[in-house]
């Protein structure tokens, strides 16, 4: 026992030994951990004290030396750190921790207890310590990295301020340097615009600047890095300026393009001089310009001058002959628009100068006035004259217009620009005639119906315009285009010479282009003859010498306003010439009067002669696309038909008023008939009575009796519409009443809290309201239908009236007419 007992007690004091030596290595491990613990938190805290960064590269550079600093410290502590959690584990495995049930109490405690709530506490310390430990050496190298990439973004974003500056300095230098746009001149803008736009397009590169710049400082923001109140401020500033210039380079640029749309070449600014106080030139949303009377506040699209010069032009309705008639209102409009001094070879270089070589395309009004503008300063450069280019121009838009644009939607085609043109300018009429077929055939000089058609349209468009397009044939060109084709046997194309030779005859649709070439070669023309009629000597301008009477000679205006003289009948053939006759000419006319006198009335009754190619009705033969041409008429329509007879009425004019041939040589292989022109006055002898077509007055009575009886069921028809008008007319007026009784009942009503009936009735009052104001709208159209009517109706009943008065009255006329020509026959 007492072995034993020595044996415990040795064992117990080494139990005790360990234990204390343990305690002591516990204690010690369990103090470096702790101190461990609480370093970890204070360096910890400091690493997260540093944020957020100043953007600002000092700053920065600052936080780079604190932080590496820091981390050398943390290097430094590195390998204690690593040695306690070493022994740590170390005690650990030595002593490993055993799960137990329940905690014992102090006082209850083995040693081996005390030994494993030692483990757990060391075990917990030394894993709080390695987490910390990995965590804050992770921080440390995050941080690092953040400093390294905002170091080196804030020298990026400084670079790139730094290059923002000075490009904006330039720019801002150029800018500077401007003149105001107010200070240009007007044929310097397009030079100011050019650079601008390129300058514009220069700054593109500071666009680019100033996105990158703001995208860094954008990144640093994300990096929870705030940019420094100096570079904030820089930046602003920059974008500021970028902005201002990108404003003043906008608005200049818009300010030229405005100057030059406005003021520029192709604008219509410096056309506002071609009108006078209180007139004033504006122009509508489509650039068609109209002109504003301040004094009697009206508005007009014609031009003042061209007021006045359609004023003057009805000063020459006193002419009986409408070729005549509308070539002497061409000339004054050819004067007045100062064509007559421009050459076809110059128009012909404008045109291709502004490429208007495709016939079928449209140009718009400030197309047409800078070709117009171009034209007229090259005319004035070539015949060194003074030419008023803006009233020129204005003036010749206005005609464009008015013949081609009636409607004012500011375009027109290319033919119909260069028809106008070419039409009026100064050249031979067979070169007119080449030129404008040119227009219309294709590469191999070949033309079709259908151009054909198309060209004759936009030329029959000019008499039009004069309110002559009837003794032409009428606005449809289908009876024209088939007379011409006649020339190759109907073929589907025709050549340059088919058509030469058909205008060389002039056909009835454009007579009026060749009479106003002998009218302008007429003027200058000086006749050493007398007027039989007024005793003007010498004749100017056309002579027209009897081929029956010897020595009878009458000028011009005697002859186309119809005069006539006791012992001169008119009726006789007469030679028209637009220059002083030859020797071989005077032989020539003389022997044709020898022939005439041998001749008798009844002959040139039977034997009418005219001066142009007449063409089919208009009612012939099938029709033919034409651009805003009338389909055939038909009879059935009341309208169209009273247009036909109009169109027959002169036609029949036109029978009778005869063209003149204008035959200048003797050497001219036409027949002599061919010079034969054939004009009745309403003071002619018995014969003309019975031959009653050929007095102008009684037109009506050579329409046979079909036309008559049909004419008169027109009549019928157009009172028998009339009748139903009245009806309709007042059957929407017993309407209109009812509905404003209706209306005037339902407003009237007392008021009070509204019900579905009375909505009802309330929206049913709107209704007839709205109603109402249709009916209103209807009846004025049927007023102004019916007044129409009238109208149509008051004009063709004195149509029917007259053939009988006159009739009556040239009997009278031509019976007390009779001993006196016959008393002038005998003395001659």
């Amino acid at each position: 026992m007492n072995l034993c007992w020595s044996e415990i007690k040795k064992k117990s004091q080494n139990i005790r030994a360990r234990l204390e030596a343990l305690s002591d290595h516990s204690g010690k491990l369990q103090l470096s951990l702790q101190e461990i613990i609480d370093w970890l938190t204070l360096k910890d805290e400091e690493l997260s004290e540093q944020l957020p960064f100043t953007g600002d590269v000092d700053a920065v550079q600052r936080y780079n030396e604190f932080h590496s600093a820091f981390m050398e410290d943390v290097k430094t502590k590195g390998p204690f750190i690593l040695a306690t959690l070493e022994s740590a584990q170390a005690f650990l495995s030595q002593h490993p921790l055993v799960e137990t049930e329940e905690p014992a109490q102090d006082k209850d405690m083995s040693p081996k207890q005390k030994i494993q709530n030692v483990s757990r506490f060391i075990w917990k310390q030394a894993n709080v310590s390695s987490e910390m430990w990995e965590k804050l050496s992770a921080r440390c190298i995050d941080r690092h990295r953040h400093i390294e990439r905002t170091m080196e973004r804030l020298l990026e974003l400084q670079g790139a301020m730094d290059e923002l500056s000075l490009a904006l300095d330039q720019a801002e230098a150029v800018r500077d340097s401007w003149e105001t746009v107010g200070d240009l001149f007007i044929d310097s803008l397009q030079e100011h615009i050019e650079p601008t736009k390129v300058f514009k397009e220069e700054l593109g590169a500071l666009k680019d600047g100033m996105t990158i710049a703001n995208d860094l400082a954008h990144q640093l923001a994300i990096s929870d890095v705030h940019l420094s109140t100096e570079n904030t401020q820089r930046l602003e500033e920059l974008t500021s300026r970028w902005q201002a210039l990108q404003t003043s380079i906008e608005e200049r640029l818009k300010q030229l393009q405005d100057a030059h749309r406005d003021f520029g070449p192709g604008s219509q600014h410096f056309l506002s001089t071609s009108v006078q106080v209180p007139w004033e030139r504006a122009i509508s949303p489509n650039k068609v310009p109209y002109y504003i009377n301040h004094q009697g506040q009206t508005t007009c699209w014609d031009h003042p001058k061209m007021t006045e010069l359609y004023q003057s032009l009805a000063a020459l309705n006193n002419i009986k002959f409408s070729a005549y008639r509308t070539a002497m209102k061409l000339r004054r409009v050819q004067k007045a628009l100062r064509l007559d001094l421009l050459s076809m070879a110059s128009a012909s270089n404008i045109f291709t100068q502004y490429k208007l070589q495709q016939s079928d395309q449209t140009i718009d009004v400030l197309e047409i006035i800078q070709c117009l503008t171009a034209m007229y300063d090259h005319l004035e450069q070539e015949r060194g004259i003074i030419v008023n280019v803006p009233l020129s121009v204005d003036m010749c838009l206005n005609w464009l217009l008015n013949v081609y644009d009636t409607g004012r939607n500011g375009k027109i085609r290319v033919l119909s620009f260069k028809t106008g043109i070419i039409t009026l300018c100064n050249s031979e009429v067979e070169e007119k005639y080449q030129y404008l077929y040119k227009q219309v055939s294709d590469s191999t000089s070949l033309c079709d119906q259908r151009h054909l058609s198309l060209l004759l349209h936009e030329a029959i468009q000019i008499p039009r315009q004069l309110g002559e397009v009837a003794s032409f044939g009428g606005s449809n060109v289908e009876s024209s285009v088939r007379s011409c084709f006649r020339f190759v046997n109907d073929q589907p194309i025709i050549e340059a010479t088919h058509f030469l030779e058909w205008m060389r005859l002039e056909p009835q649709s454009m007579v009026w282009l060749p009479v106003l070439h002998r009218l302008i070669t007429a003027e200058a023309a000086k006749h050493q003859a007398k007027c039989h009629i007024c005793k003007q000597c010498p004749i100017k301008g056309f002579r027209y010498r009897s081929l029956k009477q010897f020595n009878v000679d009458i000028c011009q205006t005697c002859f186309l306003t119809g005069r006539a003289s006791k012992g001169h009948k008119l009726r006789y053939p007469i030679m028209e010439y637009c220059a002083p006759t030859t020797s071989g000419e005077n032989v020539r006319d003389f022997a044709k009067t020898l022939k005439n006198k041998f001749r008798t009335k009844q002959y040139f009754s039977k034997h009418p002669q005219r001066g142009y190619l007449p063409v089919q009705s208009v009612m012939d033969g099938d029709s033919i696309d034409t651009p805003a041409s009338s389909p055939m008429l038909p009879h059935a329509d009341t309208h169209s038909r009273i247009e036909h007879y109009a169109s027959r009425l002169a036609e029949m004019e036109s029978k009778n008023c005869s063209f003149f041939s204008g035959s200048l040589s003797p050497d001219e292989s036409v027949d002599d008939e061919q010079l034969i022109v054939q004009y009745f006055s309403p003071e002619t002898d018995q014969d003309s009575l019975q031959n009653p077509s050929h007095n102008p007055n009684q037109l009506l009575s050579v329409l046979d009796t079909e036309e008559k009886t049909e004419l008169e069921a027109i009549i019928g028809h157009l009172e028998h519409e009339n009748r139903i008008l009245q009806e309709e007319y007042r059957r929407l007026k017993w309407q209109h009443e009812e509905a404003a009784i209706s209306s005037s009942v339902k407003e009237g009503s007392p008021s009070s809290p509204l019900s579905p009936r009375d909505t009802e009735l309330l929206a049913e009052a709107r209704l007839l309201r709205q109603h109402k104001t249709r009916l209103e709208t209807r009846m004025q159209i049927l007023e102004d239908h019916n007044k129409q009517l009238e109208s149509q109706l008051k004009r063709l009943r004195e149509l029917l009236l007259q053939p009988q008065q006159d009739s009556e009255k040239n009997g009278s006329t031509a019976s007390s007419a009779s001993p006196s020509s016959h008393h002038s026959d005998n003395n001659q």
